[in-house]
């Protein structure tokens, strides 16, 4: 599977920055998932190892009983970014403009995306990024659920089923030949669209796709 530019493409193709230049403090999905993210964050991540938090915001999701070396996030809103307590150093940058990361080869041991990889209309290159930055046997783990930004979200996924989307984070991954088989874990929402609209807890569906670097060190930097 390629990515066509019409795949890419977003209904408002005004520059991101102007869309992301002031904060939102608020979650964008249910306590629910959030949950289950920092359920999945518990299990899959080891204590006193560093963390780049890619396309965050004010709250990480990370286990509060969990310490780390270093937390690096990234974002679009320094504000926001400026305010959540997990991180130990921020940048912002604008990834679908510039994928090229700041950051050292073989530097972290895990990569978190939660619900932002719909954004992206370059995913193969951030997700090269991705690689590169990780240590050999670390761990990129990209959750979403069902909501989004509709306008910015790119057109393969406004378009696309939950279960199809699924299926095209394993191809981002798989695009990249430094990357280990992906896994996806996959939890439809139980709870009726109807009920789901009124706001009940727990409504929204929770997806994770994770994979893990190879076993070698990543090419230097030209």
């Amino acid at each position: 599977m390629s990515l066509t530019p019409t795949h890419r493409t977003k209904l408002d193709d005004t520059d991101d920055m102007l869309f992301y230049s002031f904060p939102r403090f608020v979650t964008h999905v249910d306590e629910g998932f959030i949950q289950q993210l920092t359920q999945l964050y518990r299990e899959r991540l080891q204590p006193n190892t560093r963390i780049f938090d890619l396309m965050s915001s004010w709250v990480s999701h990370l286990p509060e009983e969990m310490t780390f070396t270093h937390v690096e996030g990234h974002g679009m809103n320094a504000e926001e970014l400026a305010q959540n307590p997990r991180l130990h150093h921020f940048f912002v940058q604008n990834l679908n403009q510039d994928p090229k990361l700041p950051l050292e080869n073989d530097s972290f041991d895990a990569v978190l995306n939660a619900v932002s990889v719909q954004y992206l209309q370059y995913p193969e290159a951030v997700f090269s990024e991705i690689c590169r930055v990780l240590k050999p046997g670390g761990i990129a783990i990209v959750s979403f659920s069902n909501r989004m930004f509709y306008q910015k979200a790119i057109e393969i996924w406004r378009e696309a089923s939950e279960t199809s989307r699924v299926a095209l984070v394993k191809h981002y991954f798989k695009a990249v030949p430094g990357f280990n088989e992906p896994e996806a874990i996959g939890r439809p929402s139980q709870v009726p669209s109807v009920l789901r609209m009124m706001g009940l807890p727990g409504g929204d569906p929770f997806y994770a796709v994770m994979a893990t670097k190879a076993n070698t060190a990543s090419p230097s930097l030209a």
